[in-house]
């Protein structure tokens, strides 16, 4: 089984000291891999620049011509929580070219599934407008790469970030050929992804949202995975699976309130990394989003890669389970089955 990763040191010049979002993240998880023995065995997949024509099939072109322009004048703010500095657009057009690069990969089998290890994330960054920490949506680069390119119909874009993935549901709210599918803490920022967003025209039904209160842990996300995505995911019959993977949902990160552990992490890798080897000849992507606790963010990416690499056991886990009681799904995982039509017994 051949694991591929793409990674740039142009990554870490988009940073601003003191947010949670910054080189430092990137910096830990290259170490740690390094000092694991991990790195060695994965094939490393050079980053390319996104092209103009492919980031302006997911985003407006008027959007990135500002992002530019912004870097270019220095940098800025494009709200409260999201920043730009002078190397940002080129960092977020490589970031994005980099998922694009290992989906080409993948689907060309030079490697059977991959990861990439970029920054600045992507997921809340929406057609015309970035969010949330995110400039350009890398994982909606790298979906639209696989219809585009390789005349591929059905893509499972799974994201396990803590938060609602609400750029990448943006921007395929109508469109049938990506299945996207998200647990998020709600209400939570940024306030979307309700059980009843379900997607639009040609679209509807191709958005699955399940929204978790805090507190729901392994227990949780292990039967909403079971019962939710594993049969949508054998109804869909997806040619590729990508994966947002944020690390911000553990009990221990610093920006909300989920409670799974490295286990339970170690889990959802097992699960995707299981589908795609059934349903799709393995081919899987994973793209980094959040995760702001790095013993956690170094953790769960070094364990991601073993579950890529195909290794029966995951490494240690400093912090362990969760020190609080698990709170249980309740009627959501009920409702979401409904509106999708998955009810148990069916």
């Amino acid at each position: 089984m051949t694991t591929a990763y793409t990674y740039d040191p142009l990554f870490l010049e988009h940073h601003l000291p003191g947010h949670p979002e910054n080189r430092t993240r990137l910096e830990w998880i290259m170490r740690t891999l390094e000092d694991g023995g991990l790195l060695s065995r994965l094939v490393h997949v050079a980053a390319q620049p996104a092209d103009m024509t492919l980031l302006t099939r997911v985003h407006t072109a008027a959007y990135v011509r500002e992002l530019e322009a912004l870097a270019n004048r220095g940098g800025g703010q494009l709200d409260a929580d999201t920043y730009v500095g002078p190397r940002s657009f080129a960092a977020a057009r490589l970031a994005a070219g980099a998922a694009a690069e290992l989906v080409r990969a993948v689907l060309t089998g030079r490697a059977r599934n991959g990861v990439a290890l970029v920054r600045p994330p992507g997921h809340h960054a929406l057609a015309g407008r970035g969010k949330g920490f995110c400039l350009l949506n890398n994982v909606a680069v790298a979906a639209q790469t696989a219809l585009d390119e390789y005349g591929l119909q059905r893509v499972l874009i799974v994201d396990w970030d803590v938060h609602h993935g609400d750029g990448t549901e943006e921007i395929f709210y109508a469109s049938p050929q990506a299945l996207f599918f998200s647990t998020h803490q709600y209400p939570y920022y940024p306030g979307t992804g309700h059980w009843r967003q379900i997607g639009a025209g040609a679209g509807r039904g191709y958005t699955v949202n399940a929204p978790l209160a805090s507190g729901v842990g392994d227990a949780g996300f292990a039967q909403v995975y079971a019962e939710v995505l594993t049969p949508l995911a054998e109804r869909f019959q997806p040619e590729l699976i990508l994966v947002s993977a944020g690390y911000d949902a553990h009990w221990n990160d610093p920006l909300a309130g989920l409670q799974l552990s490295l286990a339970g992490y170690w889990h959802l890798a097992q699960t995707v990394v299981a589908l795609a080897d059934r349903l799709c000849a393995g081919r899987l992507v994973v793209t980094l989003e959040g995760g702001y606790n790095l013993t956690v963010l170094t953790h769960g990416i070094a364990d991601l890669c073993r579950a890529l690499l195909g290794d029966a056991q995951r490494g240690p886990d400093p912090l362990g389970p969760c020190r609080w009681p698990e709170r249980p799904l309740g009627d959501a995982l009920h409702a979401i089955q409904q509106m999708h039509g998955l009810e148990v017994g069916d």
